[in-house]
């Protein structure tokens, strides 16, 4: 099972719903972190097709 990083908060801060994967399309991703490499980009996970993939904001 994987280990959330405990400062991310359910649900998208901008309101505009779950991170679309991608990958495979889904909508079944969680925001693992809130910051990613920039702060524009925050890191999500997809329980789609598992992989894990950044989204701008």
């Amino acid at each position: 099972m994987r280990r959330l990083d405990p400062s991310v908060t359910t649900g998208e801060a901008d309101g505009a719903g779950p991170a679309e994967c991608p990958y495979c399309g889904s909508t079944d991703t969680e925001r693992e972190h809130p910051k990613g490499p920039s702060l524009c980009r925050s890191m999500h996970f997809c329980h789609g097709c598992e992989e894990p993939f950044e989204r701008m904001a």
